[in-house]
């Protein structure tokens, strides 16, 4: 006290000594601080409403200027087996262009220029997301303009035939570009689920872009596209202003194409089958230039895991994590991603493997673990045979440290993910479009917190009693046969010993 009162006594204005003061006393003459408190976390819970027709309006309250607001359909590939394979690839490219309202996609842009706004739609196998970050004070303006994009397309016949070239580009440019992963991801899948729902085709087929027209499509849509399959979502807004546009915009709308023409809705459940899908192709040109990139042979293996809906959902997110990897040349530095499996045991101990990956695909009815391995065409035979090994390891013991790191950076990613904006609109939307409702992060990271080795171990067990889904892309001249590697994965014991001689 007596420090604070020699400290009180004297002038911080000039350009002296500074006086010794400790940093627990408040200073003389400012006024006292009134430091911000967490706020209730009620406020930030996401709240869903269900109109009358079906539709269900979800939205989270976050500070900000701007929001993101979307439509979420459940719609996608995996719902194209009674139809033309490659109707949601038409629709993603299709999406934001004229409308009953808007004469243009330019007139869209224009429009929500004046709010700031830009628009982009996504089609996956299981979902078709129109999306739009505006300014909030824009929201009226934004969901009439995305009922209109959803509902009253025009799909005029230039607008059809420029969606033609264009997937015809962008599947030439697939079978050209330098990474494989989009394409071995639709092999991986057409081998894991052959033929039916999230093993069809997400990308149009050749033969088909002159098959899909104006009538195809409202066949499609008449099906799909209904309130009950869809959900407005979002994010930075009051929800009871997004109600009262929903209410607006898209209560008692009829679509352009009309009511009453369903073909009926398909709800397959996935149906795990196993298998192989092979491309022979000359992968020594696919980057030229004075240091282009070697040949390489891309080889991905899956088995079947858990659909998110599932308790075991967690702890193969946390597998997932725990085996990691990444390519060769890491670009964020010393030490990114070197403690996960895959770098230990593969990565930093195989240095003619360029890569080696491990992908968690889930869905609502099923979802397949994959690791994607690259090398050089001659080593193609010990490459699958290593990435084998690694899956039978997975059942192995599980150090503690191990997983309480898997644990952690999962955490971590998922926190790191959702302070985006956009990526809690699309948590949102695919989540109330799944179960109704939402899973908070905290919930999450307390649910990641309770898996222990037990549980690793108890789900790859389980996995290990499937076929395995193999996807192959390059020079396969010395790939092992599907009887090859499905024999080495459904060793019981996994002793190596065995597992080397079957493949010698």
């Amino acid at each position: 006290s007596r420090r604070c009162g020699l400290a009180a006594g004297r002038s911080y204005s000039g350009g002296g000594a500074y006086p010794s003061v400790s940093l627990t006393c408040p200073l003389p003459g400012v006024p006292k601080a009134v430091f911000a408190a967490a706020e209730s976390r009620e406020r930030f819970e996401t709240r869903v409403t269900v109109l009358e027709n079906g539709l269900r309006v979800a939205s989270q309250n976050k500070f900000g200027q701007f929001c993101t607001v979307g439509i979420l359909v459940n719609s996608g590939s995996r719902h194209e087996a009674k139809y033309l394979s490659g109707i949601s690839h038409f629709l993603e490219k299709l999406a934001f262009s004229s409308t009953a309202q808007f004469g243009s996609k330019d007139e869209i842009l224009l429009t929500l220029e004046k709010h700031g706004g830009i628009c982009d739609c996504q089609a996956s196998r299981d979902t078709i997301m129109y999306a739009v970050s505006a300014d909030a004070r824009g929201l009226d303006t934004v969901v009439n303009l995305l009922a209109d994009v959803t509902l009253q397309p025009r799909l005029s016949d230039e607008e059809i035939e420029m969606t033609r070239a264009a997937i015809r580009f962008e599947l030439e440019d697939l079978n050209m570009r330098p990474d494989p992963e989009p394409l071995l991801t639709e092999m991986i899948h057409a081998a894991a689920f052959r033929d039916n729902t999230v093993g069809l085709n997400r990308f149009c087929p050749v033969e088909n872009t002159d098959k899909i027209d104006r009538d195809v499509l409202h066949s499609y849509l008449s099906s799909y596209y209904t309130p009950d399959r869809m959900v407005l979502a979002g994010v930075g807004i009051e929800h009871e202003h997004l109600v009262e546009c929903a209410r607006k915009y898209l209560l008692g709308v009829e679509p352009v194409w009309g009511t009453g023409r369903s073909r009926g809705v398909d709800r397959s459940v996935a149906q795990y089958t196993g298998g192989i899908v092979k491309v022979e192709k000359d992968m020594s040109d696919v980057s030229l230039g004075p240091t282009p990139i070697p040949e390489l042979t891309h080889i991905m293996i899956g088995l079947e895991s858990c659909s998110f809906l599932e308790d075991d959902f967690i702890p193969f997110a946390v597998l997932n994590m725990m085996m990691g990897g990444g390519g060769s040349f890491s670009a964020g530095g010393p030490g990114k991603g070197m403690f996960t499996r895959l770098y230990l045991n593969v990565l930093n101990r195989h240095h003619w493997m360029y890569n080696a990956t491990s992908y968690h695909h889930s869905y609502e009815d099923t979802g397949l673990l994959c690791i994607h391995a690259s090398a050089d065409p001659k080593q193609v035979r010990e490459m699958v045979e290593i990435i084998t090994r690694e899956f039978i390891l997975m059942a192995g013991a599980v150090g503690e440290v191990e997983l309480e790191r898997a644990k952690t950076q999962l955490k971590s990613m998922l926190m790191m993910n959702l302070e985006s904006r956009p990526v809690i609109f699309e948590d949102v939307g695919r989540q109330v479009l799944a179960t109704n409702t939402r899973k908070l992060p905290h919930e999450l990271c307390a649910l990641i917190s309770q898996v222990k080795p037990t549980d690793i171990k108890r789900v790859v067990t389980k996995m290990l009693h499937k076929k395995p889904a193999v996807a192959a892309l390059g020079d396969l001249t010395d790939l092992p046969t599907y009887e090859h590697i499905q024999a080495a994965l459904s060793s019981k014991d996994g002793r190596l010993p065995r597992l080397y001689r079957l493949f010698r």
